[in-house]
């Protein structure tokens, strides 16, 4: 039977197709697999670019790496932060996979020396790809950006798949319960600024729209301002960057101003005018929700002030700077409870005897100041003998109230800012790491990994 011929900028999987698959790939190594055994029909490579696809849907991959190597490519794919080695591909298929996802991407075929970008869409008709829309089951579209870079052997290609099953709300993200109060009071503000910090691939998108699903209803119009817009949410007005048209994200926010909103999302601050357009924004009955690129907290004042905005202009428009990172969760299937050393005591120690007053008590009272087990890492075929599946946000809260705002404007340093924050009730990203080995969710090794031991 000949195959179905595909769009430019999308590509479907039936739901025979991704129904045989579901039940295949339970992990890297089937999907391994499975995958060398395609790789032989060179004729078929639409079907090995839609296995490519399901693979990384199925063991919820968030990108695709095709990097070519001097005489085959290496195919990787990222799952809960980290790398995996799957197959290698002849330099044949590569070319005519090469040339299905350019053009699909809207890539210009015959370019090879310069980088390129697009985007396309993947339809999928079965099993975890549904969505219930008015009753009835839909199936989820998944965008996916594709970056091609011109590399020592051939043209590398990453695909990030942006699938909108993978979104959270506010209560999913692993916000602890205190933080959470905290923080929900924040955003349920009228006006100012929220900012949301984090090196790239610390979870800050999903942070932000999950505050847009939290706070979104019929009473109050949502704007906002992306590059590029990751996913699509119902009933908010998403616009995307367009640096060719003169639509930037200062240029846009300054038109967005202009269409009433209530609430206003840049997806990050990028210049002083960004800068100096969201702080007016809020200071205007405007809630603003953006991103920022820090170590953490403290540090979203430094940064404002090394695009060139004064901090004077910022102390009254921040109502609170929350930062973040991802750590993995250890594997409900096969990890372990065990005794911990006494360096590992007397390091969880040293971070419970720091953390504020209100966080400690509580801790007390959840009876989580015992250190007498800890979780361990240890593998199975269901996290790809990892000892991790899934990732869960460590955060700390930095919040602006009167006092915080005078200080602020004075232009104190980042030690003196994360000083007085930890005075009125911060806990770092690290302590909040900590918490998280004490309840059992993750292991002291992963949050060492990902903040520094």
């Amino acid at each position: 039977m000949p195959q179905k011929e595909e769009l430019v900028g999308q590509i479907e999987i039936s739901q025979e197709q991704f129904g045989r698959w579901q039940k295949t790939l339970s992990n890297v190594s089937k999907f391994t697999e499975v995958l060398t055994n395609n790789l032989a029909d060179i004729e078929h490579i639409s079907t090995t670019f839609q296995l490519i696809l399901a693979g990384a849907v199925i063991l919820n991959s968030s990108d695709i790496h095709l990097e070519p190597e001097e005489e085959k490519t290496k195919l990787r794919i990222r799952l809960d932060g980290i790398l995996h080695d799957t197959v290698f591909i002849a330099p044949p298929l590569y070319n005519k996979l090469l040339s299905r996802i350019k053009l699909l991407a809207g890539l210009k075929l015959n370019i090879t020396d310069r980088f390129q970008d697009g985007r396309f869409t993947l339809q999928i008709n079965s099993g975890q790809a549904l969505q219930i829309v008015n009753n009835a089951k839909k199936p989820i579209e998944i965008e996916v950006r594709v970056s091609v870079l011109p590399s020592e052997y051939g043209e590398a290609v990453v695909m990030r798949v942006l699938n909108p099953q993978s979104l959270l709300c506010l209560e999913e993200l692993g916000i602890r319960e205190d933080l959470r109060a905290a923080f929900e009071k924040e955003i349920s503000r009228p006006n100012g600024m929220l900012i949301v910090t984090g090196p790239t691939g610390s979870g800050k998108t999903t942070t932000l729209y999950a505050i847009l699903k939290k706070i979104q209803n019929p009473e109050i119009k949502i704007i906002t301002i992306e590059d590029p817009i990751e996913y699509h949410l119902e009933g908010i007005s998403q616009s995307q960057v367009n640096p060719e048209s003169g639509y930037t994200f200062a240029s846009g926010l300054q038109a967005i101003v202009r269409q009433d909103p209530d609430v206003i999302l840049v997806g990050e601050i990028r210049d002083l005018e960004t800068a100096q357009m969201a702080i007016q924004a809020s200071l205007t009955g405007h809630l603003v929700l953006t991103t920022l690129h820090t170590n953490d907290a403290a540090g979203t004042i430094a940064r404002l002030g090394a695009l060139g905005e004064k901090p004077t202009e910022v102390a009254p428009a921040l109502n609170a700077v929350i930062a973040q990172r991802l750590v993995r969760m250890v594997c409900r299937e096969c990890h372990e409870m065990a005794q911990p050393t006494p360096s590992e005591i007397k390091e969880i120690e040293k971070e419970i005897a720091d953390l504020p007053p209100v966080v400690r008590e509580t801790l007390k009272a959840k009876n989580l100041t015992k250190i007498s087990t800890i979780p361990r890492a240890k593998g199975c075929p269901k996290c790809n003998s990892t000892g991790y599946k899934g990732r869960i946000g460590i955060y700390e809260l930095f919040i602006v109230d009167d006092e915080m705002e005078n200080i602020i404007a004075a232009g104190p340093s980042i030690a003196d800012l994360n000083k007085k924050a930890r005075e009125k009730g911060m806990a770092t990203i690290k302590q909040d790491g900590f918490i998280k080995v004490l309840q059992g969710i993750t292991t002291l090794e992963e949050v060492n990994r990902v903040v520094g031991s």
